[in-house]
């Protein structure tokens, strides 16, 4: 095996497999995942036990020079402590050296960056939604999952085994030739492994260190747009007119009457009761097993058809735009959440994401949130002010175009690329930089027309607070009419 030898343009890249353990590595895989589970527990009662034992000491009056310090919550320091800790704890004294070393860091790691996410969030330095102290682990809901960086990690030679530390041997379901290929030929290196039972079944992902080869698309100078919706998951129109239409599978909506069958099977059985202590009945574990064989195949139809669409995608264009959708706030739409979901629009957009850097001369272009894509014109470029979501036909004032609702956003979305090549143009010019489009930028991100974020001030609205005013023109209404205006402008000037 010839040896690895880190090069220029070499990436990091996963790659998951599925395993067969028997039942006593199955029980050793829970027993590292439990302990990693038991670490992290341990890691938030250790740091959270200072942040308590100081508030109690601040109702009594006590300076704070002479407060109890700060417990760290880096990865060294918790490390540290728990070395000390596991041989005294009754908690790991009896069962600790059954496991990895590996498992109780993965625990450890977790802590340290739970610790961390919440420290930024709360000084505004992390993105989304606002995060809140780390709490424990249930043992009935935490995911089971374990991370090894260090030891015997490899993909054996005869491609259908795997070591792991302390683990050993494990088969695999299927043959790991794509990773073990690169491993010989030196073009490829195991950074760490991760195991993780997910869908009823365990899988291993090996993070390795592999050689980026870029492919060259089928047609490097079409441009493509892509319009994502329920009724139709996917519409394409290319910049020669072309338009295709992906029909949404529905695998959930197929599945619903199966699911509904199996559920109503799982509820008339005795199932688990916390309160009463009660456990489920060997009919209810049989009857639950089946119901969740059903989601996982589910689960595992939707994957395997937005892969081949994204793929597909990938190697046929240059350039994709698509829509920078709220995914989180249309499934607050409690009339179409279920079918939201099902389609998986975000999915959608991670994998093109990721796809098109794997190719020559390929980019991926994101759409401004409020651009209305559906309600402009794909002729004359008209906006229209209103287009409800049930007129599913987009018919022109001005020019009297006549094209169906998602047909016109995918035009849109597709004409948006000369846009952004000539915004990457100025860019360059201004930067010097030379051509824009590299593989290793983020994607584009365009806001064609300034497009204006806040609400409209509605004609009630405006009339009330001229009331209340005795008509005097308040500073607010005057923003209200300036931005109504600059939009109109910027309209007519589109």
């Amino acid at each position: 095996m010839k040896k690895f030898q880190p090069q220029p343009g070499f990436v990091v890249q996963a790659y998951r497999f599925a395993l067969d353990p028997n039942a006593t590595q199955e029980h050793a895989l829970r027993s590292h995942c439990g302990g990693a589970r038991a670490a992290y527990n341990w890691a938030v009662g250790w740091v959270t036990a200072s942040w308590r034992q100081r508030m109690a000491e601040e109702t009594y009056g006590i300076a704070e020079a002479e407060l109890t310090g700060w417990r760290p919550w880096s990865l060294p320091s918790l490390r540290k402590a728990f070395n000390q800790a596991k041989t005294t704890d009754v908690r790991f004294a009896a069962w600790w050296e059954e496991n990895s070393k590996e498992a109780y860091s993965t625990g450890l790691a977790n802590a340290s960056s739970a610790f961390d996410n919440y420290a930024r969030s709360k000084q505004g330095k992390r993105r989304g939604k606002r995060m809140g102290t780390p709490r424990f682990k249930s043992k009935r809901k935490a995911r089971l999952a374990c991370r090894f960086t260090t030891g015997t990690i490899r993909v054996d030679t005869d491609g259908r085994h795997v070591t792991l530390p302390r683990l050993g041997t494990i088969r695999v379901h299927e043959p790991t030739s794509s990773l073990l290929a690169r491993v010989r030929a030196g073009t490829a290196r195991i950074l760490s492994a991760t195991v993780r039972h997910e869908r009823g079944r365990w899988f291993i992902s090996f993070q390795t260190e592999v050689e980026r080869d870029l492919e060259r698309v089928a047609r490097p100078d079409a441009t493509v747009g892509i319009d994502l919706g329920v009724k139709t998951l996917a519409v394409m129109a290319d910049s020669t007119g072309e338009i295709r239409t992906v029909p949404n599978p529905g695998h959930y909506e197929r599945a619903r009457q199966q699911l509904r069958r199996a559920s109503r099977t799982v509820s008339r059985r005795q199932g688990p009761d916390r309160r009463t202590g009660q456990k489920p009945s060997k009919r209810w574990e049989k009857a639950n097993a089946a119901r969740n064989k059903m989601h996982h195949r589910v689960a595992n139809l939707r994957a395997d058809a937005l892969h081949k669409l994204t793929t597909k995608v990938a190697a046929e264009y240059g350039t994709v735009v698509v829509e920078d959708l709220n995914v989180a706030g249309m499934l607050k739409n409690r009339r179409l959440a279920r079918r939201i979901a099902d389609a998986g629009f975000g999915e959608i957009r991670r994998q093109l994401d990721y796809k098109t850097r794997r190719r020559h001369a390929t980019r991926t272009i994101v759409a401004d949130r409020w651009y209305p894509s559906s309600k402009t014109c794909s002729g004359c470029g008209a906006v229209k002010a209103k287009l409800p979501l049930h007129v599913r036909t987009y018919e022109c004032d001005a020019c009297g175009l006549v094209i169906d609702r998602d047909d016109n956003a995918a035009l849109n979305l597709a004409a948006l690329a000369a846009l952004a090549a000539a915004a990457a143009a100025a860019a360059a010019a201004a930067t010097g930089t030379g051509v824009a489009g590299d593989q290793d930028t983020a994607p584009v991100v365009l806001k064609p027309r300034g497009a204006d974020r806040k609400t409209r001030v509605t004609r009630t609205r405006r009339k009330a607070s001229a009331e209340r005013a005795d008509g005097a023109t308040l500073p607010h209404q005057r923003q209200t009419e300036t931005r109504d205006r600059t939009r109109t402008e910027a309209l007519t000037l589109w």
